[in-house]
């Protein structure tokens, strides 16, 4: 109660001139670190993205200090957390997950709908790929509910098709994975993106051409 209480003195809260110009800053640096992670999960040289990735983790860490009970920086600091997890690999890449999940689990607190359902897709892609328990919390089912309330969100989103159509890959249902990918492949192109759009759609012919073989 108290928590909520605390939301309602925060909506009530007259907006100022510089508790705008904060929420402007705040916005441009999550596109910020948008435009980073695009640069160097897609386009930096697999030899050195790990190291890349770390030090845009610990720029995406200030950004959310600059930015608390903002949503939109926690989601790319997970998303950033998560990618560094996945270039590292192994059971040291599980506290980086758990971090990720956490961070979501919070965005998720703060404002659910943030980045066009990105909490859902990046939570669903998380339990999708992560290993199941006792190893870690990776979950099929929960992973589904995550994609499917991400899709419902954003039904023409590049990633939600993607990751809803690797989840059905690595489920064995070839035709259903056939139908996300390709509408990841003929997703609408996200302004400001080009970088991500190319690189996801990529990835998604190349899962494509998988389940395609499988039919």
């Amino acid at each position: 109660m108290k928590t909520a209480l605390f939301a309602l003195a925060l909506m009530a809260a007259p907006l100022t001139v510089a508790s705008v110009a904060h929420a402007d800053a705040c916005d441009d640096r999550a596109r910020g670190l948008q435009q980073s992670w695009d640069h160097v999960n897609f386009d930096v040289p697999q030899g050195v993205r790990m190291a890349e990735m770390a030090r845009l983790n610990t720029q995406a860490d200030a950004v959310v200090a600059q930015c608390p009970n903002r949503a939109e920086p926690l989601v790319w600091d997970a998303i950033i957390t998560a990618s560094e997890a996945g270039l590292k690999g192994g059971i040291g890449a599980l506290g980086l997950v758990r971090e990720a999940r956490n961070e979501l689990e919070q965005a998720e607190r703060i404002n659910p709908r943030a980045l066009n359902g990105s909490v859902y897709v990046s939570l669903g892609s998380l339990y999708a790929q992560v290993p199941g328990a006792p190893i870690g919390f990776g979950n099929r089912q929960r992973a589904r509910d995550y994609l499917q309330r991400g899709l419902a969100m954003a039904p023409n989103d590049v990633d939600a098709n993607f990751f809803m159509g690797d989840l059905l890959v690595r489920e064995h249902d070839w035709n259903g994975a056939a139908r996300y990918l390709q509408k990841a492949i003929d997703a609408p192109a996200r302004p400001g993106r080009a970088v991500a759009d190319r690189g996801r759609k990529a990835e998604a012919r190349a899962l494509l051409v998988r389940a395609q073989q499988h039919h």
